[in-house]
């Protein structure tokens, strides 16, 4: 067989499956498949699959889609049946004060699918190009309402925490933490005592998507957080760092009591929804107009370089850099700040 007649049969076959609408990657994956699963089916082993984050993230819309979906096979629905549930759902989103149109419970449903299908990919069900998930866009994220606090509603909040509740002591301590690190909830209920380095001032945060850090904290914040674990932690240096009175540890129900019953002395907190979350964004808004991006970055433990160009990845603030703002914010000197 001469080289052109090659060419020409194998140009005859391509168009033939052409016409048939059967591409390379059928013929290379063709023969028997493992029976499709149903959402029914197929969610439960998602579940315990997952992180313990991701599951408490899309746990409930998994539950949706069962609701919906449970007897139909994964390969069943289209991009448009899925956009018509990310409607029934944002429609049906619970109407709070903080409501935005039920935006964020469409985006999680989004979120959710692609997960489940991503797993579905990897597991060899469905293959990428006919992944229905992929091709439904999120709703578009609204800018936050969050923003940093002025320094007297600051000194509010903690007045009203320090003279309110049945723990005064816990509350003050969970707001100082957040304030002088801007960790998240979960880094905070995270911490074990073994995750604390008085000799350095620095404690270690897990959080979202895995990240951990070292974290410098004052020396006042350190004292007191060794003086928490001695009186509440029963020498368990291997279990959880913050707990109540009585020994058992914090949950996030502890937050949520907190800033209802400061909304209640304070009618701007209700009003305003103000979170744990706002301390957050007060401390590195600080950091960030005294010491500038990188720096900030760096005290917040971001690690992705999404939304600061390519110079984030070369321009990073050093543990000690942090520890030199952390000193600022505090008037504590803290022993890994530089120029001190």
């Amino acid at each position: 067989m001469t080289a052109s007649t090659r060419e020409a049969e194998l140009a005859a076959a391509r168009l033939l499956l052409e016409r048939m609408g059967i591409s390379l990657d059928d013929l290379i994956q063709a023969g028997p498949r493992a029976p499709m699963p149903t959402f029914a089916e197929y969610v439960p082993k998602v579940r315990v699959a997952v992180s313990a984050g991701l599951l408490k993230a899309y746990g409930t819309y998994w539950d949706k889609v069962v609701a919906a979906w449970g007897e139909r096979r994964l390969d069943e629905p289209t991009p448009t049946e899925i956009e018509q549930l990310r409607g029934r759902v944002q429609s049906t989103v619970v109407a709070r004060r903080n409501a935005r149109g039920g935006r964020s419970a469409a985006e999680h449903l989004v979120a959710a699918l692609r997960c489940l299908y991503r797993r579905a990919v990897l597991d060899g069900l469905i293959r990428e190009a006919d992944n229905p998930a992929a091709k439904v866009a999120k709703p578009r994220r609204l800018a936050s309402t969050r923003q940093a606090l002025a320094d007297g509603r600051l000194v509010e909040i903690n007045q009203v925490a320090a003279s309110t509740g049945n723990d005064p002591q816990l509350d003050c301590l969970l707001l100082r933490l957040h304030t002088e690190t801007a960790c998240r909830r979960g880094g905070a209920l995270g911490l074990r005592p073994r995750d604390l380095d008085p000799d350095q001032c620095l404690i270690f945060l897990r959080e979202k998507g895995g990240t951990s850090r070292w974290q410098p904290v004052s020396p006042t914040l350190m004292r007191h957080l060794l003086q928490h674990h001695a009186e509440r932690g029963g020498g368990d240096r291997e279990g959880r760092l913050l707990r109540y009175r009585n020994g058992r540890p914090l949950t996030y129900r502890r937050y949520d009591n907190l800033w209802v019953r400061l909304g209640q002395h304070l009618p701007w907190v209700r009003t305003q929804q103000i979170s744990t979350h706002w301390l957050r964004h007060t401390t590195l808004t600080w950091v960030e107009r005294r010491f500038g991006t990188a720096i900030a970055r760096a005290y917040a433990g971001h690690t992705d370089g999404s939304g600061s160009g390519s110079t984030a990845l070369y321009v990073k603030a050093s543990l000690a850099e942090v520890a030199s703002a952390l000193a600022a914010l505090t008037g504590e000197a803290h022993p890994a700040a530089v120029d001190q």
